[in-house]
């Protein structure tokens, strides 16, 4: 029984919130809420904002269902608040969300683990533009934000550094380009499910993640044993490397010259997106765990102290 005589558990959906990546987060949250209703949830949304603690405090959820993408909503700081009000909630913790979404801070913690990632820095946006900051090609971006958000390629025939963007803050990060396919692979606790090819005609950013038609997803990925068994491996290692709960995507990079070896893990989400184009909901449906099966499983899973 849930709170007040109710017959089903209500879930609070926290969705929306005020970070770059609000209109994706509100997708992830229609889909997530309409999948626990069909679950037999009593299910509420929230468009969290500055009220949040008042909103949570009128409903008197069970748990929350985090479907919070970006700043606020996956770096540990909603985390944190549930944690003060003792609600349990889905997917990582503090920490573990803290971690992941800063990615220098991330990449330390993978490298100690042994797993590949590439050179990096964090630089002065200032100093970007001025000279380049690393030999060409490299990648620049946003230290702490997810989604392809503020991605700047600097290709190898580049004469002069890049002109940076107003939403990009005053730290960046700057990272040598990993060539190659884009893969990914989702975790459920402690359970790799498989490895995807992300197909597109340039880089696999914003519009390419979001919009319909805009990638082309290999499942399972068309991969040597050999790889595709690391891409699993590193994937669960990184989740556990951070202290992961629930689910994660980790994303890498495979240069097939280079076999094994041109294996690259990019970063962890902490809050893989729930949205009709996502990775994490596709993977899970290949491996024969429906939509509503999956958010249940993660309400299932929710708890406090992550």
């Amino acid at each position: 029984m849930g709170k007040s005589g109710r017959t089903g558990p209500r879930i609070a959906v926290l969705k929306g919130g005020v970070s770059v990546e609000r209109e994706v987060s509100l997708s992830s949250g229609r889909e997530c809420a309409g999948a626990l209703r069909e679950a037999g949830f009593d299910v509420i949304e929230i468009d969290a904002g500055t009220d949040l603690c008042a909103r949570l405090s009128d409903v008197a959820p069970d748990a929350v269902f985090n479907a919070l993408h970006g700043r606020w909503g996956e770096d540990g700081c909603v985390q944190g608040l549930l944690e003060w009000l003792r609600i349990p909630y889905t997917h990582s913790g503090v920490l573990a969300s803290a971690l992941a979404m800063d990615k220098a801070r991330a990449k330390e913690v993978f490298r100690a683990a042994g797993l590949p990632v590439v050179e990096s820095r964090i630089v002065p946006a200032r100093e970007v533009e001025a000279a380049h900051a690393l030999p060409p090609p490299y990648v620049v971006k946003p230290n702490n934000e997810g989604s392809s958000v503020g991605i700047y390629i600097v290709h190898e025939a580049a004469n002069a550094p890049p002109k940076l963007g107003p939403e990009m803050p005053e730290q960046v990060m700057v990272e040598a380009f990993a060539p190659g396919r884009e893969l990914t692979v989702s975790v459920m606790g402690d359970r790799a499910l498989t490895v995807t090819d992300i197909v597109t005609e340039g880089w696999y950013d914003y519009a390419a993640k979001y919009t319909p038609g805009g990638s082309r997803h290999v499942v399972p990925a068309d991969l040597p044993a050999a790889v595709f068994g690391a891409c699993m491996d590193y994937a669960q290692r990184a989740h556990d490397a951070l202290g992961c709960r629930g689910l994660t995507r980790a994303d890498f990079r495979w240069d097939a010259a280079r076999g094994v070896d041109g294996l690259v893990l990019l970063e962890v989400n902490t809050q893989p997106g729930m949205t009709p184009t996502s990775l994490s909901p596709e993977q899970a449906a290949h491996e024969g765990i429906a939509f509503p099966d999956l958010c249940r499983w993660l309400v299932e899973d929710a708890s406090c102290n992550r």
